[in-house]
């Protein structure tokens, strides 16, 4: 196998010789990791304040830190394996090559984080554009090379990182917020090419080498040709995966999973046998060896995954273990090389080495113990205090290393100057000294002779077996305190003033089975003695509906789709509390869970209140990433039949200047596409729901019976909606599910045009469509159902957006006829259509004509009145240029954001 440990220095090693060229090389190079790792713990530290936290947590690491060492310790095991030293000039290309990666990986962090779709393009641009570049140098080096053992390894290397480019590629498209079924299928390639590919191919080609480095012991005989074969079927695996993927292949996807798992048992079998021969006894063995045992979880549960959702695979599903694979393999296994190589690559002889190492792993079995005990508690707590005591040990373990680091580089750059320091003594010595101090120094002892080069003495390379013993149960311990105290704080009610307030638990369970339908827990509520514990058998019993289960004490439950269930464990209950449904609008429907006490009622601190109005400042103009929506009426449909596919989403998206929610839409965005068709046309609507709740979809425009077509379908399935176009008008669609309202406020809704047959043709022709929403105190989340019972919007908009036409305004010619449809969407509000500084002669209203052009009164009309739900048309000449506004002449809904500009020149 190849020599990747340090060589004993015969001498002294002299300032400027390669060791310490490639020494000072390697810390250059590797200072970027230090730089993430910092601004990673700076991440998890902000919380929740920072947007887009759980990218950022993925992407840093994945990105930040991984493919920075990568690129770093790739090389370094290229040079042992093809035993090929590089000179001064590719050192420093090396080091460039390594910044501008950095740079595009910064790009991608900060146009991610405000939703920069373009800088992310950049910077993904940029990232592949140094591992294409890379590759390519790995791929010389071999060729340069003689055949060696393991020159295959170097290959693997070289195709892992052109695999990243391809995976870069998948995600710069996913920051434009493609629809379902791409959003899914992007993300699944995106992680097969970088996850199973390039790091999965990169760690496994090294760990067949390392592993037993690590250990001290030899190789297994077959572990060379197993790891060969294991890559090639991991490579296979990548790109059945990958194609499986983008095909929408679910039994594809799984074949490829299960094909990199298979890769990964071929050479787990020898790393196994390795261990038994000689377990670790250090914190690289620890760390690298949990990372491996995770990494193999994470295929498993991606495979049953697949196999069990199928063609109803949701993003959601798929990035529900993202961040503990990406810290408990990636990181854990990057931190575990490190901690073995960086003493190896510093050098300075065996004394130094074992100094060095011994800094490293200072308390490695209590930093892995704690680490990996967070990372299970964090995957698998469903309280909210228990999930984060869980992410903040798994950090805390993983924190570990840069002190150690630090007192490590301290450690051994002290005995290199002290070792240098000696041999420019000895050297100004004249020949007859060197030769007496030679003389004395072969019968001194090894104490004296350390002393006299002021060594301090080497410390063993591994810690002993009681002291990892003492720190794994010191670690195990603190991770089952942590849980006590995270259930504690998850099962315990805030309110002390209740009834029931300081009652000690009594060591009993009160279990009750709950079922969810119609909107309803039932029963919806129970009665539980004070200090049991109560635990929720949950069940879906709705035909359609996806619900969950939510504590005010933090205990909750996934989202259970029709027919699911799960026990939830809500605690020990000391005073009455309250549970809910966290899906928007059905708290507000009656979807709430009262848990007395004794008989006590159910507290009042927990229901809802509606919230105050949120200011925003609609003077600015929409975020740099946000696309106005065209108000241009689309053309008539094309023939007289008409197929088309709705597909609902749900996605963050703005409504206004710094605001965002969490959209429902039709589409993909706030307002669905307009739909433009002829009297007698016949629709043929294909609806997929492809959203994590039911969904439906209500067309006023068509006269057919509610039962089949409007019902509410699950995630994943779907319905065909067949409808004629008997009359004119402008007629609305919308979601119907229950609650309307939260569906509607949350972007699902849209318009149908249906001219009248006489309709003269107008030179311009606009839709506007206004709705309201009802804004969360912050951004991204969910419309605030207690707002909309209360009637208090916070934004009312055309199309989708407040005042996004103020800052792109429509436009017209003086002397043009410009016709502008008009709907109100709600799903509340009605709207006083006004254009300031000229007058309809056309007014069309639900059907029909309230003013024309030749009407005998000679009467104009200067707004056009809609309740919620209507729809219809005017019309108007301009006589002068200028910039002419309209609003909605219920002043308070125009300074909500209903108001915009049409620009008219001569």
């Amino acid at each position: 196998m190849p020599e990747i440990t340090s060589r004993p220095a015969e001498e002294p090693t002299a300032k400027g010789s390669d060791r310490t060229r490639r020494s000072a090389w390697h810390r250059k190079a590797s200072a970027p990791v230090s730089v993430w790792l910092v601004a990673l713990l700076a991440v998890v530290i902000g919380g929740h304040w920072i947007p887009q936290q759980r990218w950022l947590l993925v992407h840093m690491v994945t990105l930040g830190v991984a493919t920075t060492s990568i690129l770093v310790w790739g090389q370094y095991f290229t040079e042992s394996i093809l035993h090929e030293k590089l000179g001064e000039m590719d050192r420093k290309r090396q080091v460039w090559r390594i910044r501008i990666l950095n740079l595009g990986v910064l790009a991608c962090c900060v146009g991610m984080v405000p939703s920069w779709p373009w800088v992310v393009v950049a910077g993904a641009s940029v990232v592949g554009l140094a591992m294409c570049w890379y590759a390519i140098d790995l791929g010389l080096q071999v060729r340069r090379a003689l055949p060696g053992r393991f020159d295959a390894t170097v290959r693997f290397y070289s195709a892992a990182a052109c695999l990243l480019p391809l995976g870069a590629i998948a995600g710069a498209i996913m920051a434009f917020s493609p629809e379902e079924p791409w959003r899914t299928r992007l993300l699944m390639a995106h992680q097969g090419l970088n996850i199973m590919g390039f790091v999965g191919l990169t760690a496994v080609g090294t760990l067949v080498t390392l592993w037993p480095t690590v250990l001290r012991t030899r190789m297994q005989p077959s572990q060379d040709r197993n790891g060969r074969r294991a890559l090639w079927i991991m490579c296979a695996a990548v790109l059945v995966m990958t194609a499986g993927s983008l095909g929408g292949w679910w039994w594809l996807e799984a074949a490829g999973v299960l094909a990199e798992l298979a890769g990964l048992c071929v050479v787990g079998v020898d790393l196994v046998r390795c261990a038994m021969k000689k377990p670790p006894r250090d914190f690289p063995g620890y760390s690298m060896g949990a990372a491996i045992i995770w990494f193999a979880i994470w295929l498993g549960w991606l495979a049953g995954t697949i196999l069990i959702k199928r063609d109803h695979l949701l993003q959601e599903d798929v990035t529900a273990l993202t961040v503990p694979v990406v810290v408990g393999f990636l990181l854990q296994l990057l931190l575990g090389a490190m901690s073995y190589l960086m003493p190896m690559v510093m050098g300075g002889g065996p004394a130094i080495v074992r100094a060095t190492n011994a800094k490293m792993h200072t308390l490695g079995a209590l930093r892995a113990t704690v680490t990996n005990a967070g990372l299970v508690i964090w995957a698998l707590a469903t309280g909210t205090w228990t999930t984060r005591i869980g992410l903040g040990l798994a950090i805390l373990g993983m924190a570990g290393f840069l002190p150690a680091m630090v007192a490590m580089v301290k450690t051994g750059v002290g005995m290199l100057r002290a070792t240098r320091a000696a041999a420019v003594g000895r050297a100004n010595h004249s020949p007859e000294d060197r030769s007496g101090t030679r003389e004395r120094e072969k019968g001194a002892p090894a104490s004296k002779m350390r002393a006299s080069t002021n060594h301090p003495a080497p410390a063993p390379t591994a810690p002993t077996s009681r002291r990892s013993f003492a720190g794994a149960a010191i670690g195990l311990g603190a991770a089952l305190g942590a849980v006590a105290v995270g259930r504690r704080l998850d099962g315990t009610s805030t309110d002390s003033s209740s009834t029931g307030a300081g009652a000690t638990a009594t060591g009993r369970t009160t279990t009750v089975a709950i079922t969810m339908k119609d909107m309803h827990y039932h029963p919806s509520s129970v009665e539980v003695p004070a200090g049991n514990r109560l635990v929720v058998q949950l069940h879906n019993a709705d035909p359609e509906q996806t619900h969950d289960l939510y504590f005010a004490s933090g205990a909750t439950s996934r989202r259970l789709a029709p027919g699911q269930s799960q026990t939830v464990d809500a605690g020990i209950i000391t005073a009455p509390t309250q549970g809910w449904c966290t899906i928007v609008g059905h708290r507000s429907m009656g979807m709430e869970l009262d848990v007395t006490v004794g008989g006590a009622a159910a507290s009042q601190a927990a229901g809802s209140t509606a919230t105050a109005r949120r200011k925003v400042d609609l003077t600015k103009a929409p975020g740099k990433g946000f696309r106005t929506r065209d108000a241009k009426l689309p053309a008539l449909l094309a023939g007289r039949d008409h197929a088309m596919t709705l597909t609902v989403t749900e996605s963050v998206q703005e409504v206004a200047p710094g605001a965002t929610i969490t959209a429902m839409t039709y589409d993909g965005r706030v307002m669905g596409p307009a739909i433009h068709a002829r009297m007698g046309d016949t629709m043929d609507v294909h609806l997929v729901n492809r959203g994590t709740m039911g969904h439906s979809i209500d067309f006023h425009a068509g006269t057919v019976s509610p039962n089949a077509v409007m019902r509410t379908i699950s995630p994943g399935a779907s319905l065909d909606y067949r409808f004629t176009l008997h009359r004119s008008g402008i007629w609305l669609y919308h979601c119907s599910t229950m609650p309307m309202s939260s569906h509607i406020a949350a972007g699902m809704y849209g318009a149908v045009v249906v001219p009248p047959h006489d309709l003269a043709r107008a030179d311009r022709e606009y839709l506007l469509v206004q709705s309201e929403t009802y804004l969360d105190a912050a951004n991204g989340k969910e419309v605030d159902a207690d707002k909309i019972a209360a009637e208090t919007p916070d934004l009312t908009m055309f199309n989708g957006h407040a005042n996004q036409y103020v800052f792109a305004p429509l436009t017209a010619k003086v002397g043009e006829r410009v016709r502008i449809w008009v709907l109100a969407a709600g799903p509340s509000r009605g709207i006083s259509f006004h254009v300031v500084g000229t007058q309809f002669d056309t007014v069309f209203k639900e059907g029909a004509y309230l003013l024309r052009p030749d009407n005998a009164e000679g009467g104009g009309s200067q707004a056009l009145d809609l309740a919620s739900a209507q729809g219809g048309f005017v019309e108007m000449v301009f006589e002068e240029p200028g910039r002419y506004t309209f609003v909605n002449h219920s002043f308070v809904e125009m300074e909500r954001g209903a108001r915009g500009l049409i620009e008219v020149v001569s």
